[in-house]
């Protein structure tokens, strides 16, 4: 507790939109009153940042400072610290307040001070914990982690606790975390460390090592108590069929979760056979993916359909130019065979066209001569306008680009793709070559990008070179097994009759989970040796059922379906 407010002082716990938060829930402090200045002397940037309009008392004109302490009402119009601002990470999709971390830490009765950083980024990301034992104590990691999982969900515990005689400090007295050190061989395991005995165990430690980003890896330390995930898992299995040449299905992970219990696993494997995956001559003409060959027999069903666009809108702040932004989506068209295909039919079937040179269409929309408050919404129209425009197939480009100009330091940047050339986890490549591009280009230096050592048409080919014979026919025979006898509907109690043609209407339903339920769900799954979303996906099926009163289940499911390393 920092108690009540001081005497001639206002305070304000608000949301990242400036809006009051109920009792007990965190958000940042914001003062105003008689003891706020006008701002930093000589720091007209850092003022705007710290001292804003009081929005919510005061008289006019009155500023409030943004403390950038998160802190919550408690009983008595007192108040509780809770951590700073600037503690909040994201890792793996989920946003995590070290400070909350830190402070089971310190509840721990060995430890005497405790500090959490992030070491990597995106997919690698991973929490690390730094602890200082008390005198005559001995701090175990493995140990402590299980008991954080009592009290923490299992995404904030970190996987890699290291031991410190004393906290780095800066001249004022605060943690100093850039001057934690790295973490080192033996931090991590929560077992003792046990080495391998054979060349397997040796390749496949080495593997998770590089995939997982620790130093070593034992032949009992678990995949997943290491910090690994399905994503980490996939580049695993990809691994393995590169290095090792044994085909392995991502289950494989989860049911053979150490060293010892997967190189057992892959003896009883047989080896790989597949094609390798590379750059192919720049045939013009290629064939379809399967993927592909869906999407085009959907579309023959119902043409001019904008139910497969693949759409991505970014909101761009300061000055844009739009010579520089033309010239990199050329560079992204030059660098993605795919957004230069269009697809033609020839007897029977269809072809993949690649067009040496297509440009990705750029139209502008210039809103500034509206009124400042409907500029907004004419903008969100224009875009929802662009997204449900239909492409053509034949004749493409399938691919474009619209910029809505809002001010001269705003825009609304939307590119628009068809499904049979982009998916959802090529949008995240797109904003990112884009970005790189644009920082790069707009102080005049060349692409930073590498070359691709593949092109999607090569995956096609090769995909149906692969898949062919006998080894489509398993395939095929699998699938017609698992589907055999499937209902060809759910029957869903409704308050309607269902329709003779299916509509593409939908919508979302959010809703928030407690902590205690996200964290037995969690324990749940790491019982059972699954992934969270396995364990989601079972109660939905569950669910599914008792309102149905079926007892077979369909539930289609998408992925990423990057399943080797050349893609």
């Amino acid at each position: 507790s920092i108690g009540r407010p001081i005497a001639g002082t206002r305070v304000y716990v608000l949301d990242g939109a400036l809006q009051p938060v109920p009792e007990g829930v965190p958000g940042e402090l914001y003062i105003g009153g008689e003891g706020v200045t006008r701002g930093y002397l000589g720091r007209a940037e850092l003022t705007a940042e710290r001292f804003v309009p009081e929005v919510h008392g005061g008289v006019a004109g009155a500023r409030m400072y943004r403390t950038g302490d998160r802190v919550r009402w408690k009983g008595e119009g007192r108040l509780e610290y809770v951590n700073r601002a600037d503690t909040q990470v994201k890792v793996r999709g989920y946003r995590i307040e070290l400070g909350e971390i830190e402070a089971v830490l310190r509840q721990q009765e060995e430890v005497r001070d405790a500090a959490v950083v992030v070491r990597g980024e995106g997919a690698e990301a991973r929490l690390v914990g730094y602890v200082v034992a008390k005198v005559g104590e001995v701090v175990e990691g493995g140990a402590l982690r299980e008991r954080l999982r009592e009290k923490l969900p299992e995404y904030m515990v970190p996987p890699v606790v290291k031991v410190l005689e004393a906290m780095p400090l800066t001249p004022n007295g605060k943690v100093d975390r850039k001057a934690l050190p790295e973490v080192e061989a033996g931090a991590v395991a929560s077992k003792e460390y046990e080495a391998p005995r054979n060349k397997v165990e040796g390749a496949l430690a080495g593997i998770w090592a590089e995939v997982l980003r620790v130093p070593r890896v034992g032949v009992k330390d678990s995949f997943f108590e290491l910090g690994g995930h399905s994503l980490m898992a996939m580049r695993v299995v990809s691994r393995v069929r590169e290095e090792l040449g044994v085909e392995l299905p991502l289950r494989a992970l989860f049911e053979a979760t150490t060293v010892e219990a997967l190189a057992r696993r892959m003896e009883e494997s047989t080896r790989s056979k597949m094609t390798p995956l590379v750059r192919g001559p720049g045939d013009v003409q290629r064939p379809l993916s399967f993927a592909q060959q869906r999407l085009w027999f959907i579309d023959q069903l119902e043409p001019d359909s904008p139910v497969y666009n693949v759409p991505v809108a970014v909101r761009l702040i300061g000055t844009l130019r739009r010579d520089v932004l033309e010239q990199v989506l050329r560079e992204v068209s030059r660098r993605h065979e795919a957004l230069r295909t269009t697809f033609a039919q020839e007897q029977d079937h269809a072809l993949q066209i690649i067009h040496q040179d297509a440009e990705l269409p750029l139209e502008e929309v210039d809103l500034q001569s509206m009124e400042t408050a409907g500029r907004q919404q004419e903008a969100s129209y224009r875009v929802e306008q662009e997204v449900l425009k239909p492409f053509d197939l034949r004749h493409g480009p399938l691919a474009r680009a619209l910029l809505v100009k809002l001010s001269e330091q705003e825009h609304m940047l939307a590119i628009t793709m068809h499904h049979i050339v982009s998916d959802g986890w090529s949008v995240g490549v797109l904003v990112r070559e884009v970005s790189a591009l644009y920082a790069a280009f707009a102080e005049g230096r060349p692409s930073p990008l590498p070359e691709l050592p593949v092109q999607y048409a090569d995956y096609a080919k090769w995909q149906q070179q692969t898949l062919q014979g006998e080894v489509l026919r398993r395939e095929v025979d699998h699938w017609k097994q698992k589907l055999s006898g499937a209902p060809p509907v759910l029957e869903l109690p409704t308050d309607r009759p269902r329709p003779a043609v299916r509509g593409n209407a939908g919508a979302v339903q959010r809703f928030v989970w407690s902590r205690e339920l996200e964290q037995a769900l969690r324990r749940l799954a790491q019982q059972e040796g699954a992934s969270l979303y396995m364990v989601l996906l079972a109660g939905w099926q569950a669910l599914l059922s008792r309102y149905s009163g079926q007892g077979d289940i369909s539930v289609g499911s998408p992925i990423a379906g990057r399943t080797r390393a050349e893609v």
